[in-house]
């Protein structure tokens, strides 16, 4: 705290400190140093058009009031502490100028620029700080700062003496000059600093205790207005009858207690600044670590490129090498033609040479005519044979285009990517519908997403799983528990790192399950009408139709009406693994459950085995319903709203679709969206 201690114009350790009206402190001696006649700073008051007083505005005087001015200017102090010019009347005007006029003394404040008006006390006037005195003469005993000579004006001697009466410290040069031990100086009582520190703290404590006019009477009052103590006889005679004055110890009590509070508020703001500040100091200190592991990065960068250039060189040298070898092959391979083609030329040339030099005409006509059309013949495919064009340049027409990778080298530099934004979920945009929940999201304004990660609980409070990876913002989740409650977040990423995760989103499937026949999975020979909610066949054979609907969790109901029914045959209803034999009655494998019934009776069927033979059959407009107690893992039917048979198959764990198989001659109707039987309610409670 050794800068609160200082004084803002000296720059040493306060001495004998006041305290101006606007809670600023200095030194005695700087204040008086600051204070001037007080006709220098008053303001001029002119008079406007309309004969209106006007203070001018030139000087940053701001305004006052009447009740300021009087009960100010009552203590000896004048402080303007409101900040803006004034435009008064004409009385209040010649109340303030004339109010202005009799103090002797003016300061403004070097800090805020505030104007104080004293009278011919000059700075002495002013309220000493007691606290701060005392704080500083504490900690300069602490820190054993020398005590200071309070007239040199740079203040580097140190004090030797302290006169008691005088109450001023004195380097030895000073005291010769200016406290000469002769005349009425001679009487006073000079002593060491260390000990004058302690006479001027008991005099000041003595000073505090009772009044400056009523020196009989303790100061147990505050006048606020002149911020100044006073004894009780002030409070009731004098200038401070009309200003607000209360019970010191009270007030004290008040406004250290406000104080504690700004402390404690102040406290938890620097102890979060102290906590930055390690953060920052340990951020500095891994920034050498940060910079070796980056440059290396850059280094291994650099080399890889270097490496690529090098690589790129050998093949391309390889691909000029081998493109020498294949001209020079051409070449040789030309030169040899062209040399076997003149040899026999030449040849050709000098037989017949000799051949003109035969006399006998017999001999030479025998031979004439072959050796004509021979010479005529080569005359002819000379040129073409000999091929006087070289078949390939020995230049080499190709160029090394590497503009756009010196351009690319050129350019290369440092691209800052940072972690993404916390991405937003749109919550008008999620939805939920029957078992499966729907999220949209956008990424967080001006951030580089590589890819979303969306993550989803178990429905009921558990943990996150992640359910998507990929860079589109939609995505819609299938297969989820029927009445229940999801929680949903995303988080970006790239290469930098990730976002913190998004606000959660809750969405909370479908009560009881709506569904149809599913016409993308069901057996060909299946026809769908009613959308999709009735289906017949048109197969002598059971084909097998799945709801669209999978169910793993929970109680769930629906009812199959019996539309059409010939022949007596036998409708298989019950529920099916998505990969059951859709070609097989239902029951057959071992991947259905199902109870499959005629027009007397009805047996329970699972891989083939046949159970529970019960005596009830159907006709057209029977209903059939479907009770999967998954919470129980079992399965049991309804016949027209009665329970039918005992509960026909238990210890069911997994996934399971609505199914049913039919032939030809039957066409049914689904029924879903409704609650479970009463009975099975009742029932499922008891088993738990």
């Amino acid at each position: 705290m050794e800068e609160e201690l200082k004084c803002p114009i000296c720059r040493r350790f306060f001495t004998k400190p006041v305290l101006f009206p606007c809670t600023h402190s200095f030194c005695m001696a700087c204040a008086v140093n600051l204070q001037e006649p007080a006709q220098q700073l008053i303001p001029q008051v002119t008079c406007s058009e309309d004969g209106t007083q006007v203070i001018n505005d030139t000087v940053d005087f701001p305004e006052i009031d009447k009740v300021s001015i009087v009960s100010e200017t009552d203590s000896g102090v004048v402080c303007n502490s409101r900040p803006s010019s004034y435009v008064g009347t004409p009385s209040l005007a010649n109340i303030f100028t004339q109010t202005l006029q009799s103090c002797t003394y003016g300061i403004k404040c070097p800090l805020c620029h505030k104007l104080v008006f004293l009278d011919d006390s000059g700075a002495h006037a002013l309220p000493p700080h007691r606290v701060l005195e005392a704080i500083v003469d504490k900690y300069t005993q602490q820190k054993h700062v020398e005590i200071k000579c309070e007239l040199c004006e740079n203040g580097s001697s140190n004090a030797t003496t302290m006169c008691e009466q005088c109450e001023v410290f004195y380097c030895d040069t000073c005291r010769d000059s200016c406290h000469p031990s002769r005349g009425s100086l001679a009487k006073h009582n000079l002593v060491a600093p260390a000990q004058g520190k302690t006479i001027l703290r008991a005099k000041n404590k003595s000073k505090d205790a009772k009044c400056y006019e009523h020196s009989e009477e303790q100061l147990s009052m505050f006048c606020t207005g002149c911020k100044i103590p006073v004894c009780f006889t002030c409070s009731q005679e004098g200038r401070h009858t009309t200003h607000d004055v209360q019970a010191l110890g009270a007030l004290c009590k008040g406004s250290k207690s406000e104080l504690s509070q700004n402390l404690q508020s102040l406290s938890e703001k620097a102890k979060s600044g102290t906590e930055f500040i390690q953060r920052l100091k340990a951020m500095t200190e891994s920034v050498n670590g940060n910079s070796n592991e980056f440059e290396a990065t850059v280094v291994a960068q650099c080399d890889a490129l270097i490496e690529a250039i090098k690589k790129r060189k050998v093949e391309l040298l390889e691909s000029v090498q081998v493109e020498k070898d294949n001209k020079v092959k051409t070449l040789k391979e030309q030169v040899s033609h062209c040399t076997s083609l003149l040899q026999r030329t030449t040849g050709l040339l000098q037989f017949c040479i000799e051949v003109l030099k035969e006399s006998n005409p017999s001999s030479f006509l025998q031979v004439s005519n072959g050796l004509i059309e021979r010479v005529a013949a080569a005359d002819t495919n000379f040129n073409k044979e000999m091929e006087l064009a070289p078949r390939v340049s020995p230049e080499f027409e190709l160029t090394l285009d590497n503009t756009p990778v010196l351009h690319a080298v050129q350019t290369l530099n440092f691209f800052q990517m940072k972690a993404p934004g916390q991405p937003f979920i749109i919550p008008e945009e999620c939805s939920a519908e029957n078992n499966s929940v729907t999220i949209a999201w956008q990424p967080y304004p001006s951030s580089v997403v590589e890819a979303y990660t969306l993550e989803l609980d178990d429905g009921n409070g558990g943990d996150f799983r992640v359910v998507y990876v990929g860079r589109e913002m939609i995505c819609t989740v299938d297969g989820l528990h029927f009445h229940s409650i999801y929680n949903a977040r995303v988080k970006a990423h790239n290469h930098a790192g990730e976002s913190p995760y998004s606000e959660l989103v809750s969405l909370q499937t479908a009560e009881v399950a709506w569904f149809t026949f599913d016409n993308t999975t069901t057996h060909p020979d299946i026809m769908f009408t009613n959308n999709n909610l009735s289906i017949t066949c048109n197969s002598f054979d059971h084909r097998v139709a799945l709801g669209t609907v999978g169910f793993s969790k929970g109680i769930h109901y629906w009812e199959v009406t019996i539309d059409r029914y010939d022949s007596h045959t036998d409708p298989s209803i019950g529920i099916a693994r998505f990969d059951v034999d859709k070609g097989l009655m239902l029951g057959k494998d071992d991947k259905a459950w199902s109870m499959y019934i005629d027009y007397q009776r009805s047996w329970f069927i699972h891989r083939d085995e046949h159970t529970n033979r019960t005596d009830g059959g159907i006709k057209c407009g029977s209903v059939i319903g479907c009770i999967l107690d998954l919470n129980n893992h079992t399965l049991s039917y309804f016949i027209n709203d009665e329970p039918h048979g005992p509960i026909a198959f238990t210890d069911l764990h997994g996934v399971f679709f609505p199914a049913v198989s039919i032939n030809r001659n039957v066409q049914v109707t689904l029924r879903t969206g409704i609650e479970p039987p009463v009975e099975s309610e009742g029932s499922a409670s008891d088993e738990e």
